[in-house]
């Protein structure tokens, strides 16, 4: 029997984490791995183009109708999706109130007491954000998760974000067996953004894991609730998506602790591929267009 691996995808939110998880889960079941998805979000879309399905049932819901946790059953919160992957949604509460951070708690806790990590090779935790609140960093503050793959842009809050979950992971590094699986770059197409994203890898002490190509086809797929593996097996994105499956399941123990940088070094690393000018620089800029509107002021004063 193979060993246990539970991964965690962490990154800033709107950044395709969720589509990028599904879709390298959707390889790695075509690879033979049998794998349980817990989203970890409260939107309960972490398991959607698994389950060709808007929404699961989340544990938070199904025991909020049972009447406790301890009433449900495995059977109840587990469902079957494309490739045999196993999905559960740990859901939260209604926007503004209570800790959402609650349910992926209550959900990891219930599946690990009910024996649903047995016979699997990998547990995938699809994790809400950044890691500012306790509960979002329960995979990695109680040694849940092994290997964090961080995915992230060429774009500045998500370097920033990636920058930011980096200094989560070191701080749990020493004291459980957390790593960095290394860096996944979702691409939107913005300025030197393989080379920020190499850079960025470099500065953490990892590795980018692999750079995904944007595609209008992910979006054909998603509005069909599938992933690009079921809607277009022989398409090139389906091909990215399976190389940074086998690169995951070939990354099984390299993980690293990372070493994060200020925010100062981060602006330094944008400065110097061009993509964000310095502070004297824009100030210089800022005076040439407050002198040029003044001139513009005069002459029309004059005329």
């Amino acid at each position: 029997m193979s060993q246990l691996r539970q991964i965690a995808f962490y990154g800033k939110g709107g950044i395709g984490k969720s589509t990028t998880s599904q879709n390298t889960l959707a390889a790695l079941a075509e690879l033979g791995q049998r794998i349980l998805i817990v989203g970890c979000d409260p939107k309960a879309d972490s398991t959607r183009l698994i389950l060709n399905a808007k929404a699961q049932s989340t544990v938070l819901h199904l025991a909020a109708e049972a009447g406790s946790v301890e009433d449900l059953e495995l059977e109840d919160c587990v469902r079957e999706g494309f490739g045999g992957i196993s999905c559960v949604e740990s859901g939260g509460p209604e926007p503004g109130v209570g800790c959402a951070g609650r349910g992926v708690i209550t959900a990891i806790n219930f599946l690990e007491e009910n024996g649903a990590y047995e016979d699997i090779d990998y547990v995938t935790y699809d994790v809400l954000g950044d890691v500012v609140c306790g509960g979002f960093a329960m995979p990695i503050r109680e040694n849940k998760a092994q290997e964090i793959y961080i995915v992230m842009s060429g774009e500045m809050m998500a370097l920033y974000a990636a920058n930011n979950i980096s200094k989560g992971i070191l701080k749990y590094a020493n004291s459980g067996g957390v790593r960095l699986g290394g860096l996944i770059c979702n691409q939107r197409n913005t300025d030197c953004e393989l080379e920020l994203a190499e850079a960025l890898a470099e500065r953490l002490g990892t590795k980018l894991i692999h750079f995904v190509p944007r595609a209008n086809i992910v979006q054909h797929a998603e509005l069909r609730r599938m992933s690009v593996i079921q809607y277009d097996p022989q398409s090139d994105q389906a091909e990215e998506y399976r190389t940074l499956a086998r690169k995951i399941h070939e990354n099984s123990g390299q993980g690293v602790i990372p070493t994060p940088i200020t925010m100062d070094e981060l602006e330094g690393m944008l400065m110097e591929f061009g993509v964000m000018e310095s502070e004297e620089d824009r100030l210089k800029a800022l005076a040439e267009a407050d002198a040029a509107q003044a001139e513009l002021e005069a002459e029309l004063e004059k005329a």
